[in-house]
């Protein structure tokens, strides 16, 4: 996908959002949905301590820190995925 396609959201947006990150890590719907140490994207198995949220929607495309929209994921798999959603993962392999 060409990164110029991509509709990015407002730095004010993404400043918002980020701070919202740091409360929800410490929430327990947060700690619950790491519990079982399952990264969302290669499903291998991490200690709490290693996942990283990631944004299903990432921030700078609209997304928002709410539990409908965030995984678990190891740092590789956030890495990978960037500014990506899961559709355009998929699209990208076909």
């Amino acid at each position: 996908m060409n990164l110029n396609s991509y509709i990015f959201a407002d730095e004010e947006h993404i400043k918002r959002e980020k701070a919202k990150v740091k409360g929800a890590k410490k929430s327990r719907w947060w700690q619950q949905k790491c519990a079982p140490g399952l990264c969302a994207y290669c499903g291998k198995k991490f200690p709490f301590k290693e996942l990283t949220m990631d944004h299903i929607v990432p921030l700078a495309r609209g997304g928002t820190t709410t539990p409908g929209n965030v995984v678990p994921a190891c740092r590789e798999c956030n890495k990978n995925k960037g500014v990506d959603t899961p559709v355009d993962l998929i699209l990208k392999k076909l």
